[in-house]
């Protein structure tokens, strides 16, 4: 088999991208609406997928009070806008799986590991990390500048600085500026590249300019999409970031909607990347992957 080139397609002309679509209102509503059937459709699996949000969530505020990270808990809260479509990759595939008519238990999940694409969606994974860390370490640089190394005691403490004083103000609006740059830069380089890669063998350049493409062909309606899924992600991060759990599988399934009606089908043969399951005797040395045996590359 021959191997996805991470930055170039395999199986595709360099030149032969993808064709993107205008986009409408109607269609963000609909890319809604059918995400939110697949939750409905696929409830257990996007639950089982999406617990780690609420966990993470409460596991970042005890450690703001155990360990004085009040400065980053916002940023660290505001960042899963940063690292969610790496989370949503499973529920892109189920989207996938549901819409050829194949089964969508949770398992095939873990289907996404044998993706022509593999190399690519990590090399894209990595890049939104990467933006994430930076966000973080910027995040705390203004903190500091604004208030330099005083340690805090309580939240109370944090809440005054940064509500009662011109310094905390400020703060706030550069903050939430910056922020917003770096979730626009994080989604447009990402809302049609990972569901793309899942669908085509196509590569990393190639996915990350057909993103490109698609919000510069429509940037008013990416905007408000962009704006959807922000408002999205703030409604469910109260109550303890509880609501992810809903929120996040519904506004993944309905990014894989969102990617079918930016870009054009392609009629070609798709390369296969289902695992077959394997056969044959488990032994304990095999612990943990042997849970996952099912999942052997053809």
């Amino acid at each position: 088999m021959a191997s996805t080139d991470v930055l170039l397609p395999t199986h595709a002309s360099a030149d032969a991208l993808p064709v993107v679509r205008a986009l409408g209102v109607d269609d963000l509503k609909q890319a809604l609406r059918s995400g939110l059937d697949d939750f409905w459709a696929m409830p257990t699996h996007v639950a089982f997928l999406c617990a780690i949000y609420p966990i993470v969530g409460l596991l970042l505020l005890r450690a703001s009070f155990a360990y004085d990270l009040f400065p980053v808990l916002y940023p660290l809260a505001t960042g899963f806008a940063l690292v969610g479509p790496i989370a949503a990759i499973g529920l892109y595939e189920l989207s996938r799986r549901a819409e050829l008519g194949m089964d969508t238990s949770w398992s095939h999940v873990f289907d996404v590991l044998h993706s022509p694409s593999l190399r690519s969606i990590a090399a894209l994974a990595g890049l939104l990390l990467v933006l994430f860390g930076v966000w973080i370490a910027t995040a705390h640089a203004l903190y500091v500048g604004a208030f330099g190394y005083e340690p805090l005691t309580s939240p109370v403490q944090f809440a005054r600085k940064m509500l009662g004083t011109p310094a905390g103000h400020q703060l706030i609006v550069t903050g939430n500026v910056i922020g917003f740059l770096f979730a626009f830069l994080a989604a447009t380089l990402s809302v049609i590249s990972f569901p793309l890669l899942l669908d085509r063998d196509v590569g990393f350049g190639a996915a990350v300019f057909t993103s490109l493409r698609v919000v510069a062909h429509n940037p008013l309606i990416m905007a408000l999409w962009f704006l959807i899924v922000a408002a999205a992600l703030f409604v469910g991060s109260l109550l303890l970031f509880v609501g992810l759990a809903v929120v996040l599988p519904v506004l993944g399934h309905a990014t894989w909607h969102l990617y079918r009606k930016a870009v054009e089908p392609d009629q070609s043969p798709r390369p296969e990347y289902s695992p077959r399951v394997s056969s044959g005797e488990r032994y304990a040395a095999d612990f943990p992957v042997s849970l996952f045996s099912r999942y052997v590359s053809k």
